[in-house]
């Protein structure tokens, strides 16, 4: 009886695990999928205006130095207008963006957000743009970025989201950040696509309709406003396009207390977003609305990053009780090392060619060290809980 119950147990546990490792799988291989050839849509040979926002909360540090690279932009001035939204910065930083040729906002949160910072936004700026772009005050993007996007627009795409990508990698902590936001961007966007659905968004290098953003940007009202506008986009049938040829560099978390900051955030995020979600899934099922599916099967997965530990933990276990017990077979231990196997196989798919390199692949020993960071985050996720937690940039 006990050897029954164990098995069951195991079976079961096994089962859950596999379903996020074939998910990562599958994808991980539909990324290496060519590209559809993109359908061209040249409505009309005009210029896209857009609005381009800078939502800073305390990012004295960092926020000066995007703005000024942005502003190199080769699109004609009269056609982009940047507006940063700072929010309880230092009067000496306003003074340096004053200086720009941008619009700055300065609102005053009793509790701050980056939605409510937006819909500021939205609501002092006016309606004479065609496109929203959205940046974090540490991104830095290349002359050519309107530019490229501009395309995109005029090809009919009202969602894309750009290739945001490390613009650091000062330490350890930072080069797996790095490694751990291009694969997801291999799985969660460009592996969706080239199975044609639509990509996750990232919170920043996104870019949007005006009008269906400035409609839509009220209705946010969590600390996670990527998942919620991807949650709309995708109840209204709204693709979203992942633009993998656009790049937004990106400052990684280089302390672990960032780092399970960041953490903590993006597993409270996924909890908030599934239960926000999965009212409309029955509607969705009925409708054949295969995003909306996808993306609320995507919230109820185990995180990556605990996914690895997880199935790393439960081998070296089963593998230790098929050693010591009679009751655990060895053939039920070789399960563990295969979906471990395939786990890694797929991780290792979805990681750029030039980031499989010996150095980089060797910072997965640090890993470990951080597993009980991920795993004490479990113990607060509080759903009910909106508060922005900020990441500090240097």
């Amino acid at each position: 009886m006990g050897s029954v119950i164990i098995q069951v147990v195991d079976w079961l546990l096994w089962i859950v695990m596999a379903v996020s490792v074939a998910y990562a799988l599958l994808f991980s291989l539909a990324s290496l999928l060519p590209r559809r050839r993109r359908e061209q849509k040249h409505l009309d040979a005009a210029r896209r205006r857009f609005l381009v926002l800078f939502p800073a909360y305390k990012e004295d540090k960092v926020i000066v130095q995007s703005v000024e690279a942005f502003l190199l932009q080769d699109y004609p001035n009269d056609d982009y207008q940047v507006a940063v939204i700072s929010d309880h910065m230092q009067p000496a930083t306003n003074e340096r963006l004053s200086a720009l040729p941008v619009e700055l906002l300065t609102p005053s949160f009793e509790k701050s957000s980056k939605a409510k910072a937006m819909q500021h936004a939205i609501a002092q700026l006016g309606d004479t743009f065609d496109h929203v772009v959205i940046l974090d005050a540490d991104n830095v993007v290349r002359p050519d970025f309107l530019s490229r996007l501009n395309e995109l627009c005029l090809s009919g795409y009202h969602a894309i989201q750009c290739h945001r990508t490390a613009k650091n990698s000062d330490n350890d902590i930072a080069v797996l950040d790095g490694v751990s936001e291009e694969i997801n961007n291999s799985i969660f966007r460009k592996g969706h696509n080239r199975l044609g659905l639509s990509a996750a968004l990232i919170g920043s290098g996104m870019c949007f309709d005006y009008e269906w953003f400035s409609q839509n940007v009220a209705k946010l009202d969590s600390a996670v406003e990527d998942r919620e506008l991807e949650a709309l986009l995708m109840k209204q049938g709204i693709y979203i396009y992942y633009a993998d040829h656009i790049y937004v560099m990106d400052e990684k978390v280089s302390n672990r207390d960032n780092f399970q900051r960041q953490r903590l955030r993006w597993m409270t995020g996924q909890v908030q977003t599934l239960l926000m979600m999965v009212p409309y899934l029955p509607k969705a099922i009925a409708r054949g609305n295969l995003n909306y599916i996808d993306k609320t099967f995507q919230q109820a997965l185990i995180p990556r990053s605990l996914l690895l530990v997880f199935t790393l933990a439960f081998t070296l276990l089963a593998v230790l009780a098929a050693w010591l017990s009679p009751l655990y077979s060895w053939s039920m231990a070789l399960r563990w090392f295969v979906l471990l196997a395939v786990l890694c196989l797929s991780l290792l798919l979805a990681m750029p060619p030039r980031l499989r390199t010996g150095a980089v692949l060797g910072k997965v020993l640090l890993l470990p060290q951080l597993a009980w960071r991920m795993v004490k985050n479990l113990m607060h996720i509080d759903t009910h809980n909106k508060d922005f937690l900020h990441t500090t940039h240097g």
